[in-house]
């Protein structure tokens, strides 16, 4: 075997999973994420699954971001027997320990005392990077690597990794991407590409489409506002609890904001008027509650638009027309005040593809409503409720879903808003990958499904002979 070289112990089979191992020598590697496969990727019982790979030699772990598909597997990582330092960066720093906490109750355990005790050790662990400048890994003779942690525009605190190795006179720079963010995020700096990668490991989320113009997604989002007060019913908005929830309040805020100035109270397509003050914006996740408290102190990560609005005295997270719900029984009360009245609202409640969590329950009780709407913001895996209820978009008749064992007919109205991906689209993934000052001459794409793996490679190959560049493109596959 060669040195420097690369292991892929997930995000090989889909959109999930992402754990990849660059092996420095013989008896040093890094470990970059340490995810969660999730959907139809997922195993049977893989929350709480052995880590599946030797962890002799690991000298760090570096996070690119904090969702579960990234870091979902440190507890195995831990229980292994890796001890050795957590780099991420600053804001990621405050963000894993509740993404940890969250998942280590529902998966392992919820006694008190064994959950303080495994933040106390995973908090130990953690070394929070500052964005934009090197940080030396291993010094040794003959043996040199440092990493730099570079915005991703992901979610907050979302970076990729460039990790610089000497081996002997020979240096080679690895870029990681992680997940890449799109254009249109209105809480994040925008996405740059690496200034150089000699070896890039690249996310192919969205390798085979185009987004939508991102100010498409705010007009999107009022006109379903606008139908749902019309309709007298609840806009439910599946969410991940990190990233997208945040995004989603300060685009409503935003919203709201502009309805207010301008004194427009009637739905655009008619109706009874209806006071966009009095409209509910429901957060029904304790854990989106406490990553978004975060969020607003971490305002100094923020781009110049978003602290902008902080400037004129405005909260984009934290607005008056939010309402918070935190026990189970006010979670159980909201659900049934809503299925049963004719009051708009609308709820954002986890999880993102509806595989469990509080929007469950709201589903169960609306689903055969037509006064109702879903609207996906997020990517569906294969396999996921959120899935099969997002392919009735369009649909004639009837269809039926199994939520907890019991069947459910899909009445109410079922959107998707492109607009809001949370990853780039093929065109960004081009740019990231090809318009560095010494743009990457070896690509492997990760985090994708097939189609989009092989998508992206077609369209990079063809870009870097457009543009009189040579790139060689593989896809990574799982080590054995």
């Amino acid at each position: 075997m060669e040195y420097p070289c690369l292991s892929h112990h997930g995000g090989t089979r889909g959109v999930t999973g992402s754990c990849h191992q660059l092996h420095l020598d013989p008896s040093t590697s890094l470990l970059v994420d340490c995810g969660l496969e999730q959907g139809a990727d997922a195993p049977p019982g893989s929350e709480t699954a052995p880590l599946g790979f030797d962890i002799q030699g690991i000298r760090a772990l570096v996070i690119t971001h904090v969702h579960l598909d990234h870091v979902g597997r440190i507890p195995a990582l831990l229980a292994a027997g890796y001890r050795g330092p957590i780099f991420c960066s600053e804001p990621s720093a405050r963000l894993l320990p509740l993404v940890l906490e969250d998942s280590y109750k529902l998966s392992i355990s919820s006694e008190p005392a064994h959950v303080v005790r495994y933040l106390e050790f995973v908090e130990g662990l953690i070394v929070p990077l500052p964005f934009e400048q090197w940080h030396e890994v291993v010094l040794e003779p003959g043996l040199e690597c440092r990493i730099r942690l570079q915005r991703a525009g992901h979610l907050l605190g979302s970076a990729y990794v460039e990790c610089d190795l000497l081996l002997g006179q020979a240096s080679t720079r690895y870029v990681f991407s992680g997940d890449l963010g799109s254009a249109g995020n209105p809480l994040l700096r925008p996405l740059q590409p690496p200034e150089r990668a000699d070896v890039l490991v690249l996310e192919s989320t969205y390798g085979d489409r185009l987004h939508p113009v991102a100010g498409d997604r705010l007009q999107q989002l009022e006109v379903a506002i606008d139908r749902a007060l019309a309709d007298k019913g609840t806009i439910l908005i599946p969410a991940f609890s990190l990233g997208r929830t945040q995004e989603l309040l300060y685009e409503l805020e935003d919203i709201l904001h502009r309805r207010a100035l301008l004194g427009v109270e009637a739905p655009a397509n008619g109706g009874d008027p209806f006071n966009w003050s009095q409209l509910p914006i429901i957060l029904d996740s304790p854990l989106a509650q406490r990553i978004t408290t975060v969020y607003r102190e971490l305002h100094e990560f923020w781009n110049e638009e978003a602290r902008a609005r902080l400037a004129e005295g405005r909260d984009p997270l934290g607005f008056n027309q939010l309402i918070c719900v935190d026990s189970h029984a006010k979670h159980q009360q909201v659900v049934n005040y809503l299925s049963s009245t004719g009051r708009p609202a609308i709820v954002i409640a986890g999880n993102g593809m509806c595989s469990g969590g509080r929007i469950v329950n709201y589903l169960k009780a609306m689903l055969g409503d037509a006064r109702h709407e879903v609207m996906f913001v997020g990517y569906q895996a294969k396999g996921t409720p959120g899935a099969v209820i997002q392919a009735c978009e369009g649909a004639e008749g009837f269809v039926q879903i199994d939520l907890d064992g019991r069947m459910y007919e899909v009445r109410l109205k079922v959107i998707t808003l492109g607009g809001f991906s949370a990853h780039a689209d093929q065109k960004a993934l081009l740019s990231f990958s090809l318009q560095g000052h010494v743009p990457a001459r070896r690509i492997v794409l990760v985090h994708g499904e097939v189609g989009a793996k092989r998508a992206l490679a077609e369209a990079l190959t063809s870009a870097a002979s457009r543009w009189g560049r040579s790139v060689e493109v593989v896809v990574a596959q799982a080590a054995s």
